[in-house]
């Protein structure tokens, strides 16, 4: 395999894999920008644009690319990572390559739309089309109080929760909305990860002060994923500095998280601050009647013929995100499109069973690693007998979640957290239920631990 034609086959089938199992954001930010540039004794030497995009592939993709380039070629044994800088004529190749991709491909019926180089907006993702419902009103809510007076109120606004739940559709729908309403505004998008990459680019590239420039002009920043800083020492001193720029000139910024800043680990104390002195609100898993609304809606807009029957039951099985749901009514249309007919009930419900990825089987080791790693605690003290406040409401939130989720007896949780009573778990289940009640703050906390336990 050494010749280009042989190497651009085999990367080209191993993105095809990687972006069908990835996030679209995920496999821009990447993936984007690399090839194949030989294969020599079963070694595969990857191209990569710099140092930061060639620590990330190799710590957190390595075994998932190793096992694309060897679905296509088995004779793979293993990957360097070489970086190279890109020449032009190759990044015009790339680029040409997807956007013939992204004009043919369709989505739903609908072809997918350009990402604006100017705002990095995905012209798609407007409030048309954006179902409210309980799990996310009071945040559709807060962006449409910003729209009314960006940068005056809820600045910044911070929206968290779990994965698939209609967070980036939210906050760029805000930026089309200003961008269509103000043509002269200054709008732009960003991902946390793409955020990082810029800066590392421009610290390499001794071009620091136009990466400052660049950023601080805008009227409406839209920072998504921002739990991509815990850990980050130099990513968040620069946010820091650009937060208070556009702050102290009254620029509307806008930031979501899968999980309050409160429980974002290893934030520095400054820059959560910052994130706490706006408006802070979640979105939660959606209601029935809110799953069935957003599948209607998608029928309508793209004109896919999908018995009412089969959208309900949809609604009823697949609970756990929007993204799901979007997954598995794709899947339909294409098969609706292949068959050249309706389906039956009976042909979803097989389609779906293999189609939808099943939850992982729970241990109670993995409630209380989630939970503890929600509470920035070290899991084994979850088990000691200690009444510390920090400690005993994390503890207690594992008894209950044990109880209400998976229905373990009394004595087993007890036995399994430290040897306590069984009447100490009945306590903290009780309680737990009861504050539930009335604890709006609690009830987010326990929902953003379930989104945690079952789609990680």
């Amino acid at each position: 395999m050494d010749g280009i034609l042989d190497t651009k086959k085999l990367w080209d089938s191993a993105l095809n894999e990687i972006e069908m199992n990835i996030s679209k954001a995920n496999f821009g930010t990447w993936f984007k920008h690399t090839e194949v540039n030989k294969v020599e004794e079963g070694i595969v030497f990857l191209n990569v644009p710099n140092t930061f995009v060639r620590d990330w592939l190799s710590n957190k993709y390595h075994k998932f690319i190793l096992k694309a380039l060897r679905d296509v070629s088995p004779d793979v044994r293993s990957i360097e990572y070489q970086i190279v800088k890109l020449d032009d004529k190759l990044k015009q190749h790339r680029d040409k390559k997807t956007e013939k991709e992204v004009s043919t491909t369709s989505e739903l019926g609908l072809k997918d739309l350009y990402i604006s180089k100017e705002s990095n907006l995905n012209p798609k993702y407007t409030f048309n089309d954006f179902i409210v419902g309980s799990f996310n009103d009071v945040a559709y809510a807060a962006t449409q109080a910003i729209l009314k007076n960006p940068g005056q109120v809820y600045n910044p606004l911070f929206i968290y929760g779990g994965t698939g739940l209609g967070k980036t559709h939210l906050i760029q729908a805000v930026g089309n909305h200003l961008k269509s309403a103000f043509p002269e505004k200054n709008v732009f998008y960003v991902t946390s990860e793409n955020f990082g990459i810029d800066y590392i680019n421009s610290i390499q590239n001794n071009k620091a002060n136009q990466f400052k420039e660049k950023y601080r002009k805008y009227d409406l920043l839209i920072m998504d994923d921002v739990q991509f800083f815990s850990n980050k020492e130099k990513f968040q001193e620069e946010l820091f500095h650009l937060f208070n720029h556009l702050y102290e000139n009254n620029k509307q910024i806008i930031f979501s998280s899968d999980k309050s800043p409160k429980y974002i680990p290893n934030l520095e104390e400054r820059l959560r601050s910052r994130f706490e002195g706006g408006m802070i609100v979640d979105v939660s898993k959606p209601d029935y009647e809110s799953r069935l609304a957003i599948l209607q809606n998608k029928i309508k807009a793209n004109s896919i013929p999908v018995a009412k029957e089969i959208l309900e039951y949809l609604a009823s099985v697949i609970q756990d995100n929007i993204r799901e749901l979007e997954g598995a009514l794709k899947s339909i249309s294409c098969q609706i499109n292949s068959k050249g007919r309706e389906l039956t009930l009976s042909e979803v419900k097989q389609m779906i069973k293999h189609s939808i990825k099943p939850k992982k089987t729970l241990s109670i080791k993995d409630v209380l690693s989630v939970v503890a790693n929600y509470y920035n605690i070290e899991e084994k003290i979850l088990y000691e007998k200690t009444r510390r406040k920090e400690v005993v409401k994390p503890r207690q939130i594992v008894m209950y979640i044990l109880r209400e989720d998976f229905n373990t007896s009394y004595p087993y949780i007890g036995q399994k957290l430290g040897g306590r009573d069984h009447t100490t778990v009945i306590h903290a289940y009780e309680k737990i239920k009861k504050d539930l009640k009335i604890n709006s703050l609690l009830n987010q906390e326990v929902e953003q631990i379930r989104s945690l336990l079952y789609t990680s």
